[in-house]
């Protein structure tokens, strides 16, 4: 039986690597590549061993390129959602088929995310690509005790320097990318209060200390603004959230090129019924976060801080959060359609330092690409209705033609 098993299972692997093989053509599609705000009209992508091959204006196709027409329909990069809690085949699925090709997990309760990422490389699943963070770097870890044998005595807390570097450590060894830490406590439970400080500046440090050890970078969780500046001061990558941050804390992000991570639709989430969050408690928690970040969002636009988009969901059953939401909420509070569909392309891409692999439309980039049906730059609502998304090459969401089956 287990010969069997490891046959199939290299049988499966060489169909789904021979199919990322296969050379595709898009044509007959407007291209938004991400890198300006023009949009190329009448164009056709070819894409061969995963990666663009080339872009031109349409005209003969080799008889060897699957063809796809687009039918005038508006070609963007893939989605990337910079804070995510997917932990789950499915709720990957679902992820990809509302456009997002990449994500950043903000921790998961056993390296999910670890096992989810190896998956994608290794052609098991078709994607998204996963950026995982592990276990959260958290003073009380709760159930994720349970993650790794390592952390049983941490059972009482992580507040001690050694402490602090052990869960960092054993995060690094088992292959995480980034290190989830937190600067405040949380918005979701009706029981703690988002503003409170919960690590100090030098216990963030330790950290980020030990995080360089392994070159990991360090997001951190931070709603009020004495928790998300000490982050900011520690040296973190990202602040999620962000919802209480002064100027002063938005002015240091900006000096030392901190990337915002807002959430807002996990916010808007709070005061609606539904959704992830339903709670009379959290409903009127939300009344006052929502104005105060719709506040944090604009300032740190106006002061040039770099915003990334993330749907802070774990894309379950129930959950009603999509980057395209957050894109088009980023629209609703001022943003350029074009910034806002850069802070889910091309920004979040530098956020999680692959921007060498995807982000824009260009040759030699990874083919993670979707199509929406009218220009989202006239109507950014359009972005919400993704048809057609393609992740390293390989086609997961094909809602077109309208006509056919």
């Amino acid at each position: 039986m287990m010969r069997i098993n490891k046959i199939l299972y290299y049988v499966s692997f060489s169909i789904s690597f021979l199919m990322a093989q296969e050379k595709v053509v898009l044509f007959n599609v407007n291209v938004i590549d991400g890198l300006n705000s023009t949009v190329k009209k009448d164009m056709m992508v070819f894409i061969s061993n995963r990666k663009i091959e080339s872009i031109k204006k349409i005209g003969s196709i080799p008889k060897d390129y699957k063809r796809i027409d687009l039918s005038g329909m508006f070609l963007l990069p893939g989605f990337i959602d910079a804070h995510t809690h997917i932990s789950s085949m499915e709720a990957a699925e679902r992820a990809l088929q509302s456009g997002v090709t990449t994500v950043r997990s903000a921790s998961t309760s056993s390296f999910q995310d670890v096992s989810l990422r190896e998956m994608v490389k290794n052609g098991e699943l078709i994607g998204p690509d996963m950026i995982a963070a592990g276990v959260f770097v958290t003073p009380n870890l709760g159930e994720t005790i349970l993650a790794d044998v390592r952390l049983g005595n941490l059972v009482k807390g992580v507040q001690e320097e050694e402490e602090l570097r052990t869960v960092v450590r054993i995060n690094a060894e088992r292959g995480v990318d980034f290190i989830k830490t937190r600067g405040t406590e949380r918005a979701g439970l009706p029981y703690t209060d988002p503003r409170k400080q919960t690590y100090s500046e030098q216990q963030l440090r330790v950290i980020v200390d030990e995080a360089n050890k392994y070159n990991i970078p360090v997001m951190a969780h931070a709603h009020g603004d004495e928790g998300g500046y000490a982050a900011v001061k520690a040296g973190v990558r990202s602040i999620e959230h962000g919802t209480y941050l002064s100027k002063r804390t938005l002015s240091l992000m900006k000096k030392k090129g901190t990337y915002l991570v807002p959430t807002f639709s996990t916010v808007v989430d709070l005061t609606e019924p539904g959704g992830d969050y339903d709670d009379p408690v959290l409903f009127i928690r939300g009344q006052h976060m929502l104005p105060a970040l719709e506040n944090t969002v604009k300032i740190a636009y106006e002061m040039g801080v770099k915003i990334a988009t993330g749907a802070d969901t774990r894309y379950g059953p129930n959950s009603t959060t999509r980057v395209g939401m957050e894109i088009t909420n980023f629209v609703d509070l001022g943003m350029k359609p074009i910034d806002a569909i850069r802070s889910a392309t091309i920004i979040g891409a530098e956020l999680l330092m692959i921007a060498d692999k995807t982000g824009t439309i260009e040759v030699g980039k990874e083919a993670d690409l979707i199509a929406v049906t009218n220009n989202p730059l006239k109507n950014i609502r359009t972005i919400q209705d993704v048809v057609f998304v393609m992740s390293n090459g390989e086609i997961a969401l094909k809602r077109i033609p309208f006509n056919k089956e």
